[in-house]
């Protein structure tokens, strides 16, 4: 919404178009919608969130009441929430010269920065206080561990440090299948630990897909990934290397017996097809210095699946646990 916009074109009870002097005269606050506070969450990051660390909380041994369910999946959402408002608040100097993030509610104006910053730590608190009371204090630690990872370590620390960012900063998207699975059982097992390596082998050729067409945006902001900095043939390399270890890694809860061969043909059936992308990127047709011919169609491709496989995956991960 325009807000602003709307706040100048108001008119008085005679329909005379009020001055413009009034809305200059709007705060940032006066500006923001519901629906900025809600896209501060990243809502559709949240919903990912939710979804992995779901099925970490369904195929853990044991019994939780869906009342308890529902709460720590809450806290974990706003637990994902509170760490994207704070990302966008610490962002918001390359947020605004990058094309994809300019209009987010912080670098168009209609949010300001503290409020953003106390919005935002004071969800990741009560999250973490909402999930000790709900469930277990171990999986509040956990809850606080990757709100942490997230906001310091790779927001703060890694991302405009290294191209590595992506790989070591990975962690943090994974903790949710932890988190489920301990809010359960108040502990850790090896199967929460293999869905956590899943999506952290996923991170890199999920984001450096995304990074081969949107380098210009990285480039200009100043973050070093890894196409601004090795290159886009290093970068589409990565991404098959990857990808081929990423598929064979989704095979280990079929073949250790944490699942059926429901999983485990989804899972290959899936990761054949993510190959196949990976591949097309890798081999993607590049002109003198790395940038692609045919404007890096295939690393859009592979990015919008890499997206509809995690949610295939863990997708197989219900499935397989409801017939087993």
């Amino acid at each position: 919404m325009q807000a602003h916009s709307d706040a100048i074109a108001m008119t008085d009870a005679g329909g005379d178009t009020l001055s413009p002097l009034v809305g200059s005269m709007l705060t940032p606050a006066d500006m923001s919608t519901a629906r900025d506070w809600l896209m501060m969450l990243k809502p559709r990051v949240v919903l990912l969130v939710v979804y992995s660390g779901l099925a970490g909380l369904l195929v853990a041994p044991g019994h939780i009441n869906p009342v308890i369910a529902f709460a720590a999946m809450l806290c974990i959402a706003l637990g994902a929430g509170a760490s994207g408002a704070i990302n966008m608040w610490y962002d918001r100097d390359i947020d605004a010269v990058m094309k994809r993030t300019a209009k987010r509610p912080i670098p168009s104006g209609r949010i300001a920065p503290d409020d953003a910053l106390g919005y935002g730590v004071f969800l990741a608190v009560a999250s973490v206080i909402m999930m000790g009371l709900a469930t277990n204090w171990f999986a509040a630690m956990l809850l606080a561990g990757s709100i942490f990872y997230y906001v310091v370590i790779y927001t703060m620390w890694l991302k405009r440090r290294t191209p590595q960012n992506i790989v070591i900063g990975g962690a943090a998207g994974a903790f949710p299948p932890l988190i489920g699975w301990a809010a359960v059982t108040g502990s850790l097992s090896v199967m929460p630990w293999i869905l956590f390596g899943m999506i952290f082998m996923w991170t890199p050729p999920h984001f450096w897909s995304l990074s081969l067409w949107a380098h210009e945006d990285y480039k200009r902001a100043g973050v070093p990934m890894l196409p601004v900095v090795a290159g886009a043939k290093e970068t589409r390399r990565q991404v098959m290397l990857y990808t081929i270890a990423m598929v064979p890694f989704t095979l280990l809860p079929w073949y250790l017996g944490y699942s059926g061969p429901v999983y485990g043909v989804s899972a290959a059936l899936l990761g054949v097809w993510f190959l196949f992308d990976a591949w097309r990127v890798y081999t993607d047709t590049q002109d003198a210095i790395g940038i692609s011919l045919t404007n890096d169609k295939p690393a859009k491709a592979c990015f919008k699946y890499s997206i509809l496989y995690l949610f295939a995956l863990f997708g197989a991960v219900y499935i397989d646990w409801a017939v087993r």
